[in-house]
């Protein structure tokens, strides 16, 4: 008798329902700057990019870039958000989409990836008297699409960088003795079986970098010896993979919180703690109705995660329980239709001593908010808990789900590790939390996602690990 292939389900999600949207709370908005002079670009009609912070002398300080440069906004009372400082770009003007930024002992790094451009280092310790540019030129390198600083150490991590040194990067380290005169330390394009052509963006903390290689996926090295870097572990493969974009690590290390930019990707939880066994947890997003909705960046304070989620404006997620994001606050900065392009909240930063959050919409400019509290502060009722169970595990053609709301309306997805479709059931009224299912005919053995979504039952996401046998 022919044997039956099996089907794996590596995650088991339960999106929260999409009617808590009313529910979960706008982020209060205290403050904007936009300039209206400001031209946008040519591949994505941006004026602005990315966003950092900064707190020098008593005041805090957005620093946002556009197609002309970089804007030092004085935040310090959102009610009179202004310009400080403008530097200009070694280019500007509507060919200029990405413009990345970081401090490090009094000085702000600011990287262009469309160029011929430079490496701007600015003296920020005078602020708010002065500012003034102490490196600008490209004998480093005059393109960098992200860079990143681990203090610990004092080493620049840039990314897909070009001029310089070389004529161009994956990646590089630069050390920082001298804040002020960059020096070169190495290249770097594999880490065991990723081979990238570029690495798109990294997070590092002493010495440790979590690297997001594009399409190539996802690398975990320890740098400590940048000249030697070890590999610790890597992910080729995970659900729902696409073009690995850009993460941050919780403040325990434990899970990295990593985003794939394609439209209708789900963010991705990742276990990290043990490096040569990497795994994605589970998967969320932010509960828009749009299939085209799509992530960018994310940071991380405390329990809380902060993520600028282009069309769908910022959105924040309570992490207390690392492996269970529930989304806590948003705020749509942006009102373009969703066109499967890339419009809306580009960066966001919330380490200001005040507590206030920065985001930066590529349209529309700075907007400041009030700080943001965790699930504590929201109806316990609005995050019921659900325990659920699939069986069996793995699965030939029939398997149950338990543990469901009764008295809604469910829709539950079965999704490729590509992200699609594949299958959908509806189950109108449910009366029992248990269900059987059959899976569709001729579907090929391999990983997939099952997602289900309730009508008016507030549940909070979960997940089931499953092993292959």
């Amino acid at each position: 008798m022919k044997r039956m292939p099996l089907f794996y389900f590596a995650i088991f999600c339960l999106s929260m329902i999409s009617v808590l949207e009313a529910q979960i709370p706008q982020a209060v908005l205290l403050g904007q700057w936009s300039d209206s002079t400001i031209v946008g670009s040519q591949n994505h009609n941006n004026a602005y990019n990315d966003v950092w912070g900064l707190f020098v002398n008593d005041h805090e300080y957005a620093v946002i870039g556009s197609t002309a440069g970089t804007h030092i906004i004085d935040v310090t009372d959102p009610g009179n958000v202004h310009e400080a400082f403008f530097v200009p770009g070694a280019v500007s003007g509507n060919v200029v989409v990405h413009r990345d930024f970081k401090d490090y002992k009094g000085y702000l790094y600011a990287v262009c990836d469309q160029g011929p451009s430079t490496l701007q280092i600015m003296d920020i310790s005078r602020l708010p008297d002065t500012l003034e540019v102490v490196y600008d030129t490209s004998s480093a390198f005059n393109r960098s699409h992200n860079i990143f600083i681990d203090s610990t150490f004092g080493m620049l991590y840039t990314f897909s960088t070009a001029g310089g040194d070389e004529p161009y990067s994956a990646m590089r380290v630069y050390s920082l003795a001298d804040p002020v005169a960059p020096e070169f330390i190495g290249s770097y394009y594999e880490f065991d079986d990723i081979s990238a052509n570029h690495f798109h963006d990294g997070y590092v903390r002493n010495g440790i970098a979590y690297l997001n290689g594009g399409n190539q996926g996802f690398a975990m090295v320890d740098f400590t010896d940048p000249a030697q870097p070890v590999t610790l572990g890597t992910m080729a493969l995970y659900p729902n993979k696409g073009y690995n974009h850009s993460g941050w690590l919780n403040e325990t290390g434990t899970h990295y919180y990593m985003a794939d930019e394609n439209h209708g990707s789900p963010l991705k939880v990742v276990d990290v703690t043990i490096p040569a066994d990497l795994e994605v947890v589970n998967l969320f997003d932010a509960e828009s109705a749009e299939v085209n909705s799509i992530p960018h960046n994310q940071l991380i304070k405390g329990d809380l995660l902060y993520v600028s989620y282009y069309y769908d404006g910022l959105q924040v997620y309570d992490i207390s329980e690392p492996t269970l994001p529930v989304r806590v606050a948003h705020y749509p900065t942006s009102s373009e239709p969703n066109l499967k392009q890339y419009r809306g909240a580009w960066g966001v930063y919330p380490y200001l001593p005040s507590g206030n959050i920065l985001v930066s919409d590529m349209q529309n400019g700075l907007f400041v908010f009030a700080p943001i509290e965790g699930t504590s502060d929201l109806e316990e009722d609005l995050f019921i808990q659900k325990e659920l169970v699939l069986t069996p595990n793995p699965v030939r053609d029939l398997f149950s789900l338990s543990g469901l709301p009764t008295g809604d309306h469910l829709t539950i997805q079965l999704i490729g590790i590509d992200g699609r479709i594949i299958h959908t059931w509806e189950q109108q009224n449910t009366q029992a939390d248990r269900i059987e299912l059959t899976l569709p005919a001729h579907l090929a053995a391999g990983l997939y996602t099952l997602r289900v979504l309730a009508d008016i039952y507030p549940v909070s996401i979960q997940l089931l690990h499953i092993h292959g046998q």
